[in-house]
């Protein structure tokens, strides 16, 4: 199935019951034509990170199913699967042969051998200045050692967690492994590949080895040569200023709107719509749009949208007003890894407030782009601390894991059939048409009116609403659809 301009779910194959069938059965049974595609979160064997230290792209994690549950899926919705392009497990087939053989293995080019690395470039190498220069997620020098079956040891750059070790995407064998892998998961149903961390894929001596231009473009490409001729197309996964993703845009990829959550939350606590209209203009249609995700809410993504006085301003309104939201719970404390991110559910931050949340969402839904939602956001899911507390994972406040009884219980609140019935009205309304016209007009400092068009003309939707009051209208073609006195109630 091709991707389709309806709105797309991102779930793991075991929050929404306890597996991939339990995950179709929600689909059909409770959510509807709410959605119409599916971003399955790693569902691959794996060491760690919920699935994003993958030790076998060849498999389903046999918790979770199997190949036949994902396309059984994948004949209903489009799906998006995640290829992590700048690392893989330690338990992979590669780490262990190069353990066991070392110089000797298949895979001795296939990870980045940091002390390789710099003897290319000379003697006494990396300098301490080499080694602040790295756009790091750790304090130390980004690298993990490795003991080998003959008893020597070496480092291995490693980015991020203690099993994800960074693979040399230059390399050979390297570049074939990325080609099979991908041209296997579309294969098993992938219409969208999102590639996460690829930012950090390409390291450069004297760079900071983030988004290393022109390499990336090198890379991105060879991606894109492969999936092209299948009728695959990439969504690169990056959290930075809104001009990286503007870039990979505006040379064709989709991207996503990791500015529209932040940017929401400050037009939603201070009643102001300005910077939000002003987004709104300059947003692209060829991008999905997000207000969660399964890593907390992005801060970094909203400069120079949002003043720095206006970042820090909707950052603390997030603690004052978000539901059991505390800075504790994106601090190392909590093995947090970015700490440009909050970790809260997003109707939490919004205080669990049913009339905020909801607006919140219609803004996304005549956002530019495609709406992808989070399963816990589908569900106006409130921050699990229970969870979080029993794993000391701050992202695990955001990771509620719903049994099939309380997805009946939950669709039947007000908020959630409210936000079902509009997620179902914008995947067939032909005014969100890609190729179509966005209009954006704010009358006061409180109100923006958007206005979605099709190419053609012929169908408009128009958005007034009130971020100070918490109100809003939808009117379709001159037919109210949807307004705040006409919501689902108790």
């Amino acid at each position: 199935m091709e991707i389709q301009n309806k709105a797309i779910l991102i779930t793991y194959a075991d929050s929404l019951g306890k597996n991939l069938k339990d995950v179709h059965q929600v689909l059909k049974e409770d959510i509807g034509d709410a959605i119409g595609g599916v971003h399955l979160l790693p569902f691959f064997p794996s060491t760690g990170d919920r699935g994003f230290a993958p030790a076998d792209y060849t498999r389903v994690d046999a918790a979770f199913g199997d190949w036949k549950d994902v396309e059984a899926l994948g004949e209903e919705y489009y799906l998006m699967f995640d290829f992590m392009i700048n690392h893989i497990s330690r338990e992979s087939v590669m780490y262990q042969d190069f353990k066991k053989n070392h110089d000797d293995s298949k895979y001795k080019d296939f990870f980045i051998r940091w002390e390789k690395f710099w003897a290319k470039v000379g003697e006494n190498r990396p300098t301490q200045a080499d080694v602040d220069l790295i756009y790091k997620r750790k304090e130390k020098a980004p690298t993990q050692e490795i003991t080998f079956d003959d008893g020597t040891t070496e480092n291995l750059w490693n980015t991020f967690g203690e099993e994800q070790i960074d693979i040399d995407v230059n390399s050979v064998i390297a570049k074939e492994f990325i080609k099979t892998t991908l041209e296997d998961m579309v294969k098993h149903g992938a219409n969208l590949i999102r590639l996460d961390a690829f930012a950090y894929a390409v390291k450069k001596v004297d760079t900071n080895d983030f988004f290393v231009e022109p390499e990336i473009w090198d890379t991105l490409n060879e991606v894109r040569e492969i999936l092209t001729p299948l009728k695959a197309e990439i969504l690169p996964e990056i959290h930075e200023h809104y001009s990286i993703p503007k870039k990979i845009n505006d040379h064709g990829y989709f991207t996503y709107d990791f500015a529209l959550p932040m940017t929401t939350l400050y037009t939603l606590y201070s009643g102001k719509t300005n910077q939000l209209a002003k987004w709104l203009k300059m947003s692209p249609m060829k991008q999905f749009t997000t207000l969660d995700t399964h890593d907390g809410i992005g801060v970094v993504d909203a400069r120079d949208i949002l003043t720095d006085d206006e970042i820090d301003y909707a950052s603390e309104q997030l603690y004052k007003v978000g539901a059991n939201v505390k800075k504790t719970y994106s601090s190392a404390s909590y093995n947090n890894l970015d700490i440009y991110q909050i970790n809260s559910t997003y109707y939490s931050a919004l205080g669990n407030d049913d009339a905020a949340y909801l607006l919140s969402r219609v803004f996304q839904v005549f956002a530019p782009g495609i709406p992808q939602i989070y399963y816990v956001g589908l569900l106006a899911g409130e921050n699990d601390i229970a969870l979080l507390e029993s794993t000391k994972e701050g992202r695990n406040i955001n990771r509620h894991y719903y049994t099939r009884e309380e997805v009946k219980s939950e669709v039947k609140r007000p908020v959630v059939a409210n936000l079902l019935k509009l997620l179902s009205w914008r995947n067939e309304s032909p005014a969100f048409d890609l190729a179509g016209s966005i209009i954006v007009d704010t009358p006061t400092d409180t109100t923006i009116v958007v206005t979605r068009q099709d190419e053609s003309g012929q169908n408009k939707a128009v958005l007034t609403a009130d971020a100070a009051n918490k109100t809003f209208e939808i009117v379709e073609n001159g037919q109210t659809v949807m307004s705040s006195d006409n919501l689902t109630q108790n």
